[in-house]
């Protein structure tokens, strides 16, 4: 009963804050998801510190990858120039580099597993500027949208809820059972179903606010519906991938930074595939349009 309400108040905390910080300004969004990439860098890099022969400088591999988010923030938001992504090329360079110093025993996994990170974590976790900031021809400049960036967490929420309680009540069918036994196809499906059902809703519930609606008119229902299915996919993809890592690792949980939650890796493993994805799909449908 003590796991279940120290779980319960975390999961209510959690939220709250994602949700004031998303919807509220586009710098209070960039501020949440700069410290969420840094100590999300920080636990990936104790863990992997851990590993036999391998010896990833956490405080620069960290700093530069919050450097990464916040330059592509102020990219995407006009506020800096592509010039601003030259140090943090300069980090790249210099941690290459700085193993021929070191004299640590195998330089190939320390280069493999400090760019694991850049390209695992700070990377994806920064293309959510490009779904929060949009030029707006009719407000001649960029503008901050909420709706998409809080849409893939609604909707990544939405699917651990669905799947959870179908998978509890109907699970029977193993999803894979190789990497995360818990997860079953039935889960899943129930699921995907919570999300599409409210992603075809999307168009309907934004139409209660003006301002929403301004930012959601872009998308027809079978896009978002789309969007939907694209998180879910890739969303159950990206829990299973960080299963697969920390199986690797021999761990149950990636941290303890959340109590009752486990660590940041965690929490955020779904997005990791999801947000980047929902780019992607996002530029795909922009391109068919043109």
């Amino acid at each position: 009963m003590k796991n279940l309400l120290i779980r319960s108040i975390t999961g209510i905390l959690f939220v709250a804050v994602m949700v004031s910080g998303i919807c509220l300004r586009g710098d209070a969004m960039i501020l949440l998801f700069a410290l969420i990439t840094g100590l999300s860098l920080w636990e990936y890099t104790g863990l992997v510190n851990e590993v036999k022969d391998v010896t990833v400088n956490r405080f620069i591999s960290t700093a530069a990858g919050i450097y990464l988010f916040l330059a592509i923030a102020g990219f995407c938001a006009d506020m800096v120039p592509s010039s601003a992504f030259i140090p943090y090329l300069l980090t790249v360079i210099y941690l290459f580099i700085s193993e021929l110093y070191t004299g640590n025993k195998n330089a190939i996994n320390d280069w493999a597993y400090t760019m694991l990170g850049q390209m695992y974590i700070a990377l994806p976790l920064s293309s959510i500027n490009v779904l929060a900031f949009q030029q707006s021809p009719e407000q001649g400049g960029v503008v901050y949208n909420w709706v998409l960036p809080m849409s893939v967490f609604v909707f990544l929420w939405l699917n651990d809820t669905g799947a959870y309680c179908t998978g509890s009540l109907l699970g029977r069918h193993k999803l894979f059972p190789r990497i995360s036994p818990g997860k079953s196809w039935e889960g899943s499906i129930g699921g995907a179903v919570l999300v599409l059902i409210v992603s075809a809703l999307v168009p309907y519930l934004s139409s209660f606010s003006v301002e929403t609606e301004a930012l959601t008119s872009r998308l027809s229902q079978v896009e978002w519906i789309g969007l939907g299915l694209i998180v879910v996919f890739f969303g159950t993809w990206g829990d299973l991938v960080e299963s697969l890592f920390k199986r690797t690792l021999g761990i149950k949980d990636s941290g303890n930074i959340l109590p009752g939650h486990g660590g940041m890796l965690d929490r955020f493993d779904s997005s990791l595939m999801a947000i980047p994805a929902a780019v992607v799909y996002l530029y795909t449908l922009a391109m068919l349009v043109e």
